[in-house]
């Protein structure tokens, strides 16, 4: 089988080879794949990411959110670095670049939530497979964040990739955290 950081680096190759127009039109079809989902529309609460890298844009998502007047929050990389806050994102809060040169909004304290009160968490992926394994970027901030989610319903953790990111199996390791399923630009794959 490929090791992990080989198949990172086919996988990410395959998601940046897509155009500007693939990359919009997979977003626009995640929005439609994933709007009408009940984890979704039954949930307050949504993390969500700004896309960098080639990884599947949700924008057009975060409108739809925005729109149905749910409340959504972006990750922040926590001082010291090792796993993520989450901080109340609106249509006009500053962003800064952090480290990896991703966008974040500034970190105020009033502006976090808990993990543990989210609803949702959207998880960019690298790669998936059909029963749910994932490959993150290998820096595990969303493995160490989440592993509480273990042992609890919630936030219900949700994928996001290219149709293009699955492979027939995911190699992994004790501390990848499972996701309760994966959104893609093609379909909803339910894990088992």
């Amino acid at each position: 089988m490929i090791s992990r950081s080989d198949l990172r680096v086919s996988l990410r190759e395959r998601r940046r080879a897509l155009s500007a127009d693939q990359q919009a039109s997979a977003g626009k079809m995640l929005c439609d794949n994933l709007s009408v989902r009940p984890e979704l529309t039954n949930s307050q609460h949504i993390a969500i990411y700004i896309a960098n890298d080639g990884e599947i844009n949700p924008d057009v998502l975060r409108d739809f959110l925005w729109n149905s007047g749910k409340q959504c929050y972006l990750p922040v990389i926590a001082q010291g670095g090792k796993g993520l806050l989450f901080v109340e994102y609106l249509p006009d809060t500053p962003l800064v670049l952090n480290r990896y040169g991703i966008p974040e909004p500034h970190f105020q304290a009033e502006r976090e939530i808990a993990p543990e009160k989210l609803d949702v968490v959207l998880v960019p992926l690298t790669g998936f497979d059909e029963a749910g394994r994932r490959l993150g970027m290998g820096g595990g901030f969303y493995d160490r964040t989440l592993a509480f989610t273990r042992f609890s319903e919630k936030p219900i953790l949700i994928g996001l990739a290219h149709d293009c990111q699955r492979v027939e199996a995911i190699p992994v390791e004790h501390w990848d955290i499972p996701m309760a399923g994966i959104a893609t630009d093609r379909k909803y794959y339910s894990v088992p």
